[in-house]
C-alpha cells in the first residue's frame, strides 16, 4: 500500500517548512528531535490508532461507562469482520476511556463494484464511520442492496455525482462494505428523503468503533488533547466561567462536569445554528449550568455592561476562560488534502489576537485563561503566546497539569523555558516524551495556560 501524505497548496507547505526545516538525518546528526515536514504530512494523513471517549461523570462512573462501552462494542463486532476492541481507562485522566483501533487492513478478496466518496466522507470512514446515503458520490448501475462494494475516496475532487464508470482520477482505498440501498435509491430519489446509512463498512482499512448514538448520556467522543484542555483549566464548582468559541460544546460540557454542574458557565458562538449544537449536547448529557448565546466573542467586553444576563459583559467578569479559537485546523487527522491558501492561513492570527485581547479584559485578576488550537503552525500557537506575554504584562504563562503532550517548538519566538510550559501534541514534539502510545497518537493540538496577576 502506497504511503499517503497530506496534500497542501504549495504556498501553505512553504509556510510550514519554515517551522519544520530539518530532515530526520540532519536532526539526528545535530542531536535534535526529528522535525521533517514530510514526516509530519505523512502523520497527518493517517488516522490515530486510538479512539478516546470522555465519560460524563455527572451521570455515571468511569468504570460503569467502560463496562457499558465494552458491551456495545461486542455487539458491533458481530456485524464486522473484526476482533473485539480493547477498552482501557486512561492512566491519568480520570474521565477518559481509550479504545484501541487496528490497521491498516487490506481487503480479504477482490471486489469488482467501486463506490466513490469525497474527502470528508473518506476521512470519517477512516475514523470508524459508516457511509450515509447522501455521502455516496458515485456507484455502478449494478449496485443493489446487499452488494459488496469497494469504497474509494476521490482525492482530486473531480468525480461527478452519479458517475457510473470506474473513476480514473487519483483515489484512496478506505475499505470494503455492504450496500444497504440500490444505486437507484440513492440517485433517483428526492435528495431531501435521503436519510440513514447507505453502506455499512464491514472491512474498513482501519478498524475503529462506530460511535453513532453510543450511550449518548454517558460518554462523549472527544479527542484526547481536547479532554486535557478541560483538566488544564480545572474549573471549580460555583465559579463563573466563559467558553468563548464553544460550539459544538464538547469542551463546554466537560467544563460543566468538572464544575459538578454547579456554578455559571457561559458559552458563546457566532451563529444560532452553532449554539443549538451546544444546547443539544448539554441536554443529552443532563447538564443545566450552561447558558448559551449566539454572539461574536470579539465584542463580548463592554464597559458598564451587566454581568447577570447575556453578552456583552463588563471587564473582570470571569474566574476562568477557555479560548479554543478559530484556527487553520491543520492538526486534524486523518487529512489527505487541504485546499487552504497561504492568504487564508495568514488571516487566523489576527482574529485570534482580537479574541485573546477580549479574553484578557474579561478575566478577573488571579483568574486562568487557557488558549488552545487544533493546528500545528507556529504562527497560531507559540507566536501567539509570545505576543500575548509581550502585549499584556499582567498575564503570566503557567505550568500545566496534566502535561501529556510535548513542549513548544524551539523554532519559535518563545524562550526555552517558555517552550517547556506550553503543550504541543504533534509528531516531532512528542518523540520519546510520553507514557503511553495513546498520548502521542492524537490529532495535532496546542495548549497554553495563563494566569492574570493580582493587582
Amino acid at each position: 500500500m502506497d504511503t499517503q501524505r497530506l496534500i497542501l497548496q504549495p504556498d501553505v507547505e512553504a509556510v510550514l517548512a519554515t517551522s519544520y526545516p530539518l530532515k530526520v538525518s540532519d536532526a539526528e546528526a545535530e542531536g535534535k528531535k526529528p522535525g521533517a515536514l514530510p514526516d509530519l504530512l505523512q502523520w497527518l494523513a493517517t488516522p490515530p490508532m486510538f479512539t478516546t471517549l470522555r465519560v460524563n461523570t455527572i451521570t455515571t462512573s468511569t468504570q460503569a461507562a467502560k463496562e457499558h462501552v465494552e458491551q456495545e462494542l461486542e455487539q458491533q463486532c458481530v456485524t464486522r469482520t473484526a476482533e473485539n476492541f480493547t477498552v482501557e481507562a486512561h492512566h491519568s485522566l480520570p474521565d477518559c476511556l481509550v479504545i484501541f483501533n487496528t490497521g491498516p487492513h487490506l481487503p480479504h478478496e477482490q471486489v469488482d463494484m467501486e463506490v466513490m466518496v469525497d474527502v470528508p466522507c473518506g476521512m470519517a470512514i477512516l475514523r470508524g464511520a459508516d457511509i450515509f446515503k447522501q455521502g455516496i458520490l458515485a456507484a455502478p448501475t449494478a449496485m443493489q442492496a446487499g452488494s459488496k462494494v469497494q469504497v474509494m475516496c476521490d482525492l482530486d475532487g473531480k468525480c461527478l455525482r452519479g458517475f457510473t464508470q470506474p473513476y480514473q482520477g487519483k483515489k484512496l482505498y478506505v475499505g470494503t462494505g455492504v450496500a444497504l440501498v440500490s444505486r437507484e435509491e440513492v440517485f433517483c430519489a428526492d435528495p431531501s428523503t435521503l436519510r440513514g446509512v447507505g453502506i455499512q463498512m464491514t472491512e474498513p482499512l482501519y478498524q475503529a468503533p462506530s460511535l453513532s448514538d453510543i450511550l449518548p448520556s454517558a460518554v462523549f467522543a472527544q479527542n484526547l488533547p481536547s479532554i486535557v484542555c478541560g483538566h488544564v483549566l480545572s474549573p471549580l464548582p460555583g465559579q463563573t466561567i466563559l467558553d468563548m468559541c464553544a460550539a459544538p460544546g464538547g469542551k463546554t460540557c466537560h467544563l460543566a462536569a468538572l464544575m459538578k454542574n454547579k456554578g455559571r458557565l457561559v458559552a458563546l458562538d457566532k451563529t444560532a445554528d452553532k449554539v443549538s449544537k451546544i444546547t443539544r449536547n448539554a441536554d443529552n448529557l443532563g447538564i443545566t449550568c450552561i447558558e448559551s448565546y449566539a454572539f461574536d466573542s470579539r465584542k463580548a467586553m463592554q464597559e458598564n455592561a451587566d454581568i447577570s444576563g447575556g453578552p456583552p459583559y463588563p471587564p473582570d467578569s470571569f474566574d476562568a476562560l477557555l479560548l479554543d479559537g478559530p484556527c487553520s485546523a491543520l492538526g486534524q487527522r486523518p487529512s489527505v488534502r487541504n485546499k487552504m491558501t497561504a492568504s487564508s492561513l495568514a488571516s487566523f492570527p489576527k482574529l485570534q489576537r482580537m479574541l485573546l485581547s477580549t479574553a484578557v479584559s474579561l478575566l478577573k485578576p488571579g483568574g486562568v485563561l487557557v488558549y488552545s488550537t487544533c493546528t500545528v503552525t507556529v504562527e497560531e500557537n507559540e507566536d501567539q503566546v509570545a505576543w500575548l506575554l509581550q502585549t499584556y504584562s499582567e498575564m503570566a504563562l503557567e505550568k500545566q497539569n496534566p502535561h501529556l503532550g510535548g513542549c513548544g517548538l524551539v523554532q519559535s519566538s518563545l524562550s526555552a523555558d517558555e517552550c517547556q510550559l506550553v503543550q504541543r501534541f504533534e509528531l516531532s514534539s512528542l518523540a520519546g516524551s510520553v507514557k503511553k502510545d495513546y498520548d502521542s497518537d492524537t490529532i495535532g493540538f496546542f495548549i497554553a495556560k495563563f494566569r492574570k496577576k493580582e493587582r
